[in-house]
């Protein structure tokens, strides 16, 4: 099983960007608890990190008859982006949407994700342990969803 795990803009700079809503672990410490995760689950996962919305787009095409599932958090191109949106309506790879913080008790603008609309479900507000839930969560779906051998 194989998981491509997109990471949107200001991830890489975890740890410094607001800790108080982001927690003060730094990038390269969500991404060795992504792989420790993946790795006890079996799954291989492919990290990736961007800070430009057209890149996301290209990865998440590429990701076509090549992963099995797909765990994104589009951090500021949640509220924004259409192009995100389509790009995962287009490929039909099921995917869970992760936040750090909730954006659901943030500001208003935040209340929106269109990434979201074609995902199979969002975590939100649980910080690193968002993305070990969306992965199992995923893991389980893909399980129960695959068709007899």
């Amino acid at each position: 099983m194989k998981f491509l795990i997109i990471n949107g803009p200001n991830i890489n700079m975890l740890g410094l960007r607001e800790p108080d809503i982001y927690g003060k672990e730094d990038y390269r410490a969500l991404q060795k608890f992504i792989y420790e995760c993946c790795t006890r689950e079996g799954i291989e996962p492919v990290l990736y990190q961007s800070n430009h919305e057209g890149a996301i787009v290209d990865r998440i095409q590429a990701a076509y008859g090549d992963a099995d599932g797909i765990v994104i958090n589009p951090a500021a191109y949640t509220h924004t982006s259409v192009a995100i949106l389509d790009a995962l309506k287009a490929v039909r790879i099921p995917a869970v949407e992760v936040h750090l913080s909730d954006i659901a008790v943030r500001e208003s603008f935040r209340q929106i994700s269109y990434p979201g609309m074609a995902c199979l479900k969002t975590f939100a507000g649980l910080g690193f342990e968002g993305y070990r839930k969306a992965i199992l969560f995923l893991k389980d779906y893909l399980i129960k969803n695959s068709p007899p051998a």
